[in-house]
């Protein structure tokens, strides 16, 4: 029988435990993504609304009657026509709208996103 000389080997690897919270970890993540996301994509729902709206009319009612519309084919809720800013400078017309969406997370935690946009060049 021979014997191993030198030090003993030392294992390597992710103890159990480590496993569970890189995965707890990792979940939570991941649920606070799920719940972002909807709200996201309806951001850039509404800039792409905007932008449609503003060369669909030329006075503040055509506008935000477009947007409406816009609104209601894109599943748009957060904000309406009315919520709009609507300012001419001659024949230029910038459309802005700023917003805040509440996400409840867990029991009393939630998540405030506060979301603007505008026509404008920046």
């Amino acid at each position: 029988m021979t014997r191993m000389s030198g030090a003993p080997r030392k294992q390597q690897g992710v103890t159990l435990f480590g496993l569970i919270v890189i995965l707890a970890v990792l979940g939570c993540i991941g649920v606070l993504v799920a719940k972002v996301t909807p709200t996201t994509i309806e951001y850039f729902s509404i800039k792409k609304a905007i932008a449609s709206a503003r060369t669909a009319g030329t006075t503040v009612q055509e506008i935000q009657n477009a947007f409406n519309k816009q609104a209601e084919v894109g599943y748009i809720d957060a904000i309406a026509g009315k919520d709009l800013d609507i300012t001419k400078n001659g024949d230029d017309v910038q459309i802005s709208f700023a917003y805040q969406k509440k996400i409840p997370l867990v029991g009393p935690v939630s998540l405030l996103i506060d979301y603007a946009g505008s026509t404008a060049k920046p």
